[in-house]
């Protein structure tokens, strides 16, 4: 099991000139309320010479997952160089994939020093270390989008369900939507995608969706065309749509032909990378919200170029778990409210435990290519 890593260039064959480019990029940079025109290093505070703050790493470096733990390592790795502090060591500690590994990882690195943790994986394992934490007033940036495991020194990083039902369905109100619909499966998922829309919904002062959650082995289809009928005479403008794959085409196409008005189709993160989405006509220029495309194509590159490959999706995560883990060390607390450049784009603490992302809002094209119809705002700004 690895000991602890420090700020020292990530494995890969990286030549000076390289790293010194690396170094002067800082794709985590702090920043006051808005993302910074140009990237700089964060402002730390100065430790005595040779003091270091330590920053526990938990990951299933065995079992099944070992990797994506590698991969996510390597993100945590990559994300502490950037920085260029060396003020901070990592303590990457083993939690095998399960809850009981997840609260021993998390003892030991706080026995170790820790007082600020990145990971685990998983909600089960979160919810097993999250004790130990609490008990240690430490704090722990978990890569789970479970909400429920947020507050008392745990931040969930994950993006959660009703993060993207609110972005979605704020900018389906800004193009002049009023009158909206989820279909969803009565599951996790649809539960919170139903929350997080009305939420925005009380906040907009617009009238309460139609919402049906359908059992999720149900048909579709059939859901489909019971929600059009509980639309009323008027239809309506949008309906979000917690489907993927063959059941959001079914869905969509049930709704085209049931309403009196097709209206505008509203995905989820999920549909990033389905191109075969775009071949439905009644989802043609549909919208869904996902990270920011620059920012992961950076990430991307830097992954690449450093370690020969191309990292997972989740690798993303780690890379700001372990970066603001990082600067909470450092700073003796997390950075709650301040807007940062993640490895996804602009993201922020909130207080409860939460993190709030920029997501940008895409549009379903029949080249199989989403068109980027906004941006990814800054998390806290005004209107976002």
């Amino acid at each position: 099991m690895p000991g602890s890593f420090r700020s020292m260039p990530p494995r890969g064959g990286v030549g000076r000139r390289r790293l010194a480019l690396l170094s002067l990029l800082l794709p985590f940079a702090a920043c006051a309320r808005q993302v910074p025109a140009r990237l700089g290093a964060i402002p730390y505070p100065a430790l005595p010479s040779g003091a270091r703050e330590r920053v526990g790493l938990l990951l299933p470096l065995s079992g099944p997952n070992r990797q994506l733990g590698q991969a996510m390592l390597n993100a945590a790795q990559m994300a502490l160089f950037d920085q260029g502090d060396p003020g901070i060591e990592l303590l990457p500690r083993d939690t095998g994939g399960t809850a009981a590994g997840a609260a021993e990882a998390v003892r030991a690195a706080l026995g170790q020093g820790a007082r600020a943790l990145a990971g685990p994986l998983t909600l089960t394992e979160t919810a097993s270390a999250a004790p130990a934490v609490r008990a240690g007033r430490a704090t722990m940036l978990a890569f789970t989008n479970d909400a429920s495991q947020a507050g008392g020194g745990v931040w969930v990083l994950g993006l959660t369900p009703a993060e993207q039902a609110e972005r979605i369905t704020a900018a389906a109100a800004g193009a002049g939507a009023r009158r909206f619909g989820l279909l969803a499966p009565a599951d996790e998922l649809g539960r919170r995608l139903s929350t997080g829309m009305q939420t925005r919904f009380s906040a907009l002062g617009l009238p309460p969706p139609v919402v049906l959650l359908r059992p999720p082995r149900g048909d579709a289809a059939g859901a489909a065309r019971e929600l059009a009928g509980q639309a009323g005479p008027d239809g309506l403008d949008a309906v979000l749509l917690g489907e993927t794959g063959a059941s959001a085409k079914a869905a969509a196409a049930a709704l085209a032909a049931a309403l009196p008005t097709p209206p505008r189709f509203l995905g989820t993160a999920l549909w990033t990378g389905d191109t075969a989405l775009a071949g439905e006509p009644a989802l043609a220029d549909a919208w869904f919200p996902a990270p920011d495309p620059s920012a992961r194509a950076g990430f991307e590159s830097r992954y690449m170029t450093t370690f020969g490959e191309r990292p997972p999706r989740i690798a993303a995560v780690a890379y700001d778990a372990a970066a603001l883990a990082g600067r909470a060390a450092r700073i003796g607390s997390p950075p709650v409210g301040e807007a940062m450049m993640g490895a996804d784009g602009p993201i922020r603490l909130l207080p409860g435990g939460m993190a709030q992302r920029g997501l940008a809002i895409f549009a379903l094209d029949a080249s199989g290519q989403p068109r980027l119809i906004q941006p990814a705002p800054v998390p806290g700004a005004a209107g976002s």
